[in-house]
């Protein structure tokens, strides 16, 4: 190879040095678990006064095409279309050897999009979804130990076995300030299809929930049933609306198995028939039972 091309395939990051696409609650997150253990974090967020709040405390300047290729880890943390758009415009200003995650909860499109934008580059793809957050959304609400001992999912790229497990190990070290609990392996399909049940559907769930008009009555009345279920219908709108389209066939399927079940319950009240409703709920509690000796 000639000295030229061999010089643009040398690495321009600076080790340890991290890009943060996307400043709210997730991206906001990773910067300030990263800064906070002495890492240099740098940020870009579509409203650029974030990005200025974030400079005051955490990171240590702007995202911008001068500090793209000096940073060895770049987090996309955006709306799936933003964070598929921002890697298309700046696949090339990324540094060989680097190494490129998004947080995004829907793998299959990320992954085949961003897998196809990284294809012939220097620099590596992997899928990734932290299994942690909030009700809430935005950077003032990002915290550093957001991430402290949750499961981290990882859809890992198509390589070599050997390459991949040396971009994990580094992976896990560039990411070890933040704490995750674990690092948990999957496909793209499979991913999608679990967080359809696990994550998408009790978000469903608890938003159709506090449509009841008895939920503005609630107050003097309501306990820890309620608050559980009701935590995660305070949500990001446009966001999960994204995310659920991005996954409809997976999603689909659960809200159809959920209303199914929910019409045996009603049914059987209906008719009052306590034989059939005590062994509804039996099996329910056994399910739950099983499902947590797993």
């Amino acid at each position: 190879m000639a000295e030229k091309d061999q010089a643009a395939l040398s690495p321009t990051f600076v080790p340890d040095r991290v890009g943060v696409v996307g400043l709210g609650l997730m991206g906001g997150s990773f910067a300030k678990a990263l800064a906070a253990a002495g890492r240099e974090v740098y940020g870009w967020n579509r409203t650029h006064s974030v990005t200025e709040m974030a400079e005051i405390e955490t990171i240590a300047g702007e995202l911008t095409d001068k500090t793209i290729p000096t940073c060895e880890l770049i987090i996309l943390a955006g709306y799936p279309q933003v964070s598929i758009d921002w890697l298309g415009e700046m696949a090339n200003l990324i540094s060989p050897g680097a190494i490129v995650i998004d947080t995004v909860g829907v793998k299959r499109i990320i992954c085949e999009r961003c897998g196809k934008i990284s294809e012939g580059q220097p620099w590596t793809f992997v899928g990734c979804h932290p299994m942690a957050g909030t009700q809430y959304s935005g950077f003032a609400h990002a915290r550093a130990n957001m991430f402290h001992n949750a499961p981290m999912v990882v859809v890992p790229p198509q390589m070599d076995d050997f390459e991949r497990v040396a971009i994990l190990e580094r992976l896990k070290h560039l990411l070890e300030p933040c704490g995750f609990g674990s690092f948990t392996l999957s496909t793209a399909e499979n991913h999608d299809r679990m967080i359809a049940y696990t994550s998408q559907l009790a978000h469903v769930v608890s938003n159709a929930y506090v449509k009841s008009p008895t939920a503005q009555e609630h107050k003097g009345f309501s306990a820890g049933s309620y608050k559980d279920l009701t935590r995660v219908a305070r949500l990001n709108a446009p966001m999960w609306t994204e995310l659920f389209l991005d996954n409809a066939d997976n999603l689909s399927r659960e809200v159809g198995t959920i209303i199914e079940n929910l019409q045996a319950y009603k049914d059987a009240i209906d008719a009052r028939d306590a034989e059939k409703l005590q062994t509804l709920l039996a099996e329910g509690d056994r399910l739950k039972r099983e499902a947590e000796a797993r």
